[in-house]
C-alpha cells in the first residue's frame, strides 16, 4: 500500500540529535497520549492539538531517546521548559500526508486524526509537531507547552480495560516491543474466531527473519475490541457495518486500500494495555490492507493471502520500509526522482552511499537485470529498477521481496538489515 516512510542508516540506522538522556531524569512510568488534527488541502496545511490523554505505564524505548529511529515523514520533538534540552523524538507518517497527493486535495479541504504516545514528563515541556512534504521540506509545524500536572489531561485505562489475551510475552513491556492486534468488524459471538485469527497473523509474523530470530525481544497481545456488526465496510458495494475502529475499503478510491480514519478510537480500545505497535485485523474474505508508519497496520483476515499481507503491512507500519512494487511509468507523486527517498530499502540513487551500497558486490552493473535463477531471486542484492510505484528511476534491492510481492517467503536481506537496527533501536 501507499506508504511514504524512511530510514537513513547512521550509525546503528538511526538520526541523532543530542547526547544520551537517562530516562528517570526526565520522565515517569507513564504515557503521555496526544491526539491532533491534520487539516488543509494540497496549497496548506495546518496542525492544532485536539487533546491530551494519561494513560499507565510507559511501553516505549527508555534509550535512544533524543534519536529518531527513522527519519520520517513527520516528526515529534519534547524539549524540556527549563533549558531547551531535546528530552525525546519520534518520527510518523500519516494518511493526511498520503492524501495531500490525491486529486482531491487540490479542491477539497480535509482534517484527519492522528494519535501519538510519549512518555510522561515530569516537568513541563515544550512539543513540536512538523509535517514534510515529498521533497522533504517543512509544510506545517505547530509548538504547545504541556504541564504534566494539568488537571484537563484525560485519565485513561485505570477504570475500565478492554478484555485482552497474550499470545506472547517475553517479559516486562519496559523491555520488550509490545505489539497489540486487535478486533476489527467482529461481533460478540465471533470472539474465539478473533483469537485463531490474532494468533494466525503472530505466527506469520515470527515466521519471516528477523523477527524469528528477535522473537524474545517482543510481546504480542490479542485485544477484544468488539464490534457490533461482523464484517467491515465496502463502500463500492455499499455496504457499511458498524465496527469498532470504523474502517474500510475503497480508501482514495482504490479498492484494497483498507484504513480506518478514526484513529482516537483504536487508542481508546488499548487504554490500559501496555502497547507501542498496533495490527488490525478486519474480519473480512476481502483483499487489502494499509500499513502507516508509527500509526497502524490493518489488514483483512480470512483472504487467501492474509499472512503474507499482515506481515507486509507491518513491514510498513512498524519498520518503515517502502513498497517495492511498480505498475506506472511516469514519476510518482511520492517519490520524486530529484529526491533521495526516506525509505531505506528504495533508492533513486541520489544519495545510495546512505542506503545498501556496502551490501552490493564489486562488480554489479547498476541497474541490476532481474534475476531468473530462484535461488538468487530474494537474496542477490543489487539495483533494480522498478520500485515505490514507478518503472523508472526509483530501484529495489533484490529481484523479489516480502516488500513486492506477496510469494514471496522473505524479506530481502536489505529489508531485514533495516529492520533488524530498529529492533536494536528499541531494545539495546
Amino acid at each position: 500500500m501507499k506508504k511514504l516512510i524512511f530510514a537513513i542508516a547512521l550509525f546503528c540506522g538511526t538520526v541523532s540529535d543530542g547526547h544520551a538522556q537517562n530516562f528517570d531524569d526526565f520522565f515517569t512510568d507513564k504515557t503521555l497520549r496526544i491526539d491532533y488534527v491534520f487539516s488543509g488541502d494540497a496549497r496548506e496545511q495546518n496542525i492544532s492539538l485536539d487533546g491530551l490523554c494519561s494513560l499507565p505505564g510507559w511501553a516505549g524505548r527508555r534509550h535512544h531517546l533524543a534519536e529518531l529511529p527513522l527519519e520520517g515523514n513527520g516528526q515529534i520533538t519534547v524539549k524540556s521548559k527549563t533549558d531547551g534540552t531535546v528530552i525525546y523524538r519520534t518520527s510518523f507518517s500519516s494518511l493526511f500526508q498520503e492524501w495531500l497527493n490525491e486529486s482531491e486535495a487540490k479542491s477539497v479541504k480535509r482534517a484527519f486524526e492522528n494519535t501519538f504516545l510519549i512518555p510522561y514528563p515530569l516537568q513541563p515541556v515544550s512539543i513540536t509537531v512538523e509535517l514534510k512534504n515529498v521533497y522533504h521540506q517543512t509544510c506545517a509545524t505547530m509548538t504547545h507547552d504541556v504541564d504534566p500536572k494539568d488537571i484537563l489531561i484525560h485519565q485513561r485505562g485505570t477504570e475500565y480495560i478492554t478484555p485482552h489475551r497474550y499470545l506472547l510475552n517475553n517479559g516486562d513491556y519496559k523491555n520488550c516491543i509490545d505489539v497489540a492486534i486487535m478486533a476489527e468488524g467482529y461481533a460478540e459471538e465471533e470472539m474465539d474466531l478473533f483469537y485463531q485469527d490474532a494468533q494466525i497473523a503472530c505466527d506469520a509474523l515470527f515466521e519471516h527473519e528477523p523477527f524469528k530470530k528477535m522473537k524474545n525481544r517482543f510481546n504480542v497481545v490479542a485485544v477484544w475490541s468488539k464490534s457490533q456488526d461482523s464484517g467491515v465496510s465496502i463502500p463500492r458495494e455499499n455496504k457499511w457495518k458498524n465496527t469498532a475502529v470504523s474502517s474500510h475499503f475503497d480508501t482514495f478510491y482504490s479498492d484494497r486500500y483498507l484504513t480506518t480514519r478514526s484513529v482516537k478510537e483504536i487508542h481508546n480500545w488499548l487504554a490500559g494495555i501496555p502497547y507501542e505497535h498496533i495490527i488490525i485485523l478486519a474480519n473480512t474474505d476481502t483483499y487489502g490492507g494499509g500499513g502507516i508508519y508509527n500509526s497502524y497496520t490493518l489488514t483483512t483476515a480470512h483472504h487467501a493471502m492474509f499472512r503474507p499481507v499482515v506481515v507486509h503491512e507491518f513491514g510498513h507500519s512498524f519498520g518503515g520500509l517502502a513498497d517495492e512494487y511498480a505498475y506506472d511509468s511516469a514519476p510518482s507523486a511520492y517519490y520524486p526522482y530529484t529526491i533521495e527517498p526516506w525509505e531505506p530499502n528504495i533508492t533513486t540513487l541520489i544519495n545510495f552511499e546512505k542506503k545498501w551500497k556496502d551490501m552490493v558486490s564489486d562488480g554489479t552493473p547498476i541497474p541490476t537485470p532481474a534475476e531468473s535463477d530462484a535461488d538468487l531471486i530474494y537474496t542477490k542484492v543489487g539495483v533494480y529498477e522498478g520500485a515505490g510505484y514507478s518503472l523508472k528511476g526509483i530501484y529495489r534491492p533484490t529481484t523479489e521481496c516480502r516488500m513486492k510481492i506477496n510469494e514471496a517467503p522473505v524479506f530481502c536481506p536489505v529489508c531485514q538489515r533495516a529492520l533488524e537496527r530498529l529492533i536494536n533501536f528499541y531494545t539495546k
